[in-house]
């Protein structure tokens, strides 16, 4: 079981505890947390994360070949399979990373900004 996270803070449920998930909706939170914190920020955990923080460093026409590898290999061992992976650029100076997946026969799709 995986609570609810939204900008940062666990969601109640009203009851004097946390928004509860299950099945899919926990993988694809996992998933979400795996793609959005970095590979190697956390000491004795240095495989947890992604690299999709290091596109910048990427000539533009090697970034979203280089983001699905990045999204492949955060996700590795959660029983998903990255099947495409759209980069946009945003007028902000941030990036949009989205990523469809299948979970159990399933198709789903997670956005990250980078």
């Amino acid at each position: 079981m995986e609570n609810l996270l939204r900008d940062g803070d666990y969601v109640p449920n009203g009851f004097g505890g946390f928004t509860r998930l299950y099945g899919a909706q926990e993988v694809l939170a996992k998933a979400l947390f795996k793609l959005t914190c970095r590979r190697g920020s956390f000491p004795f955990l240095q495989d947890l994360g992604s690299r999709l923080y290091e596109l910048g460093r990427l000539r533009p026409s090697e970034r979203e070949a280089a983001a699905k590898i990045y999204c492949e290999q955060a996700l590795q061992g959660m029983g998903l399979t990255v099947d495409e992976v759209k980069l946009t650029q945003l007028p902000s100076g941030q990036a949009s990373v989205e990523v469809c997946l299948t979970y159990q026969d399933e198709k789903q799709a997670l956005e990250v900004r980078i």
